[in-house]
């Protein structure tokens, strides 16, 4: 039976409306229509009571969530468990991220992905595989032992996932050009990050399929008066994507609004780059054999270098209006519409319109959620 969702703020194309109600039959959006529309009535309807109807948030970058950590437990069962902990935050589809580790890992996560799509695991989009083909000097908290360039056989394994889509992070100039042709061949998203490399590296890179950039101004080059680096590199590309962390720690508000002013509007969107900590009691967790606590909403190892965030979707929408002075229809569609485009999903995910999943997130006031919807459905 379809249901219509009424008495709401409806994010459209064209900016919120309180005047339509959403149709939903199934796990689709069947239509939006006028509130006096005679066929409402005939309809079992959801009351939001003023709330505002968003998109169901895309997040590329989730590391962990409710405890658990991907690279500890490349399970379907952590998957359900990480994904629970992102929902009440607003986050209906996402990306599980193994950040750099051995082979067999990446292939235990792989074959992890492949089950939960086939399974249905609510909001598993596929797999960021973050990592292993990154340059020490920008290592972050990866480990530099796992690092490595990818032969032949490993782009394949790498590129295995048949039934959801594949992120992967690298360094541009550790990988060769027509290795990268090689990914994006094989269907591949690629993102440069965790780069040292210099402006015509980069360049380079994106010329061979790059088309995002991890974590903007962490972990690359940065820009400077006579070498642009990768932030320069990013900043002045038309085409390219560029995710950002925005929780006020891992860039300065001004820097996130300088990448805005300086990229095509759809071309920033939000990640979290979460970690187990979120929606977790415990502010502890293992990352390779060390134990890492959140501190003051920080996360950082005890050499003090990030690793990660505590952040939630939700927050980063709400500092999207408050650090970065946006209008909350834009930092909506930083956390819904630009990162399903970015995948590749645009037409199916991000947008409430008719045709497109029924991904929802109604948050009050305050910006804080009140509900989720993935797929029409509350469980």
């Amino acid at each position: 039976m379809a249901t219509a969702f009424v008495n709401g703020r409806v994010l459209t194309h064209q900016g919120f409306r309180d005047d339509l109600a959403v149709v939903v039959e199934g796990d689709r959006i069947a239509d939006l229509m006028p509130h006096g529309d005679a066929q409402i009535g005939a309809t079992k309807t959801l009351d939001l009571r003023g709330a505002y109807l968003l998109p169901g948030f895309v997040d590329c970058q989730v590391n962990g969530g409710g405890g658990a950590l991907f690279n500890n437990a490349p399970n379907i069962e952590a998957l359900r468990t990480i994904g629970k902990a992102h929902r009440k935050f607003g986050t209906t589809a996402w990306l599980p991220t193994l950040i750099s580790d051995d082979a067999d890992r990446m292939r235990q996560a792989i074959a992890a992905v492949r089950e939960a799509i086939a399974q249905g695991v609510p909001g598993v989009l596929g797999i960021h595989l973050e990592g292993p083909y990154l340059a020490p000097a920008r290592k972050g908290t990866h480990d530099e032992s796992k690092f490595r360039t990818p032969d032949a056989d490993e782009i394949a394994m790498a590129t295995s996932l048949d039934n959801g889509r594949t992120l992967i992070t690298l360094a541009p100039e550790r990988v060769p050009a027509d290795s990268i042709r090689a990914l994006v061949a094989r269907g591949a998203i690629v993102a440069a990050g965790h780069t040292a490399g210099t402006y015509e590296q980069i360049r380079a890179g994106l010329d061979a399929g790059v088309t995002g950039f991890t974590h903007l101004y962490n972990a690359m080059s940065p820009l400077q008066g006579r070498e642009p680096g990768a932030v320069g590199a990013a900043l002045e590309d038309r085409d390219s994507w560029c995710g950002i962390i925005a929780d006020g720690v891992h860039a300065h508000p001004a820097s996130l609004r300088v990448a805005l002013a300086a990229k095509l509007p759809g071309k920033v969107f939000l990640v979290t780059d979460a970690m187990p900590p979120v929606g977790a009691d415990d502010p502890s967790y293992e990352l390779y054999g060390e134990t890492i606590t959140v501190r003051d909403g920080v996360v950082r190892n005890a050499a003090g270098v990030l690793a990660g965030s505590a952040l939630d979707m939700a927050t980063a929408v709400r500092n999207g209006v408050r650090l970065l002075g946006l209008p909350l229809d834009e930092a909506a569609r930083m956390a819904s519409t630009y990162p399903a485009e970015f995948l590749g999903l645009g037409d199916r995910y991000g947008r409430i319109a008719a045709g497109y999943r029924a991904d929802l997130v109604a948050m009050d006031s305050a910006m804080n959620v009140v509900a989720t919807w993935i797929g029409g459905s509350t469980e």
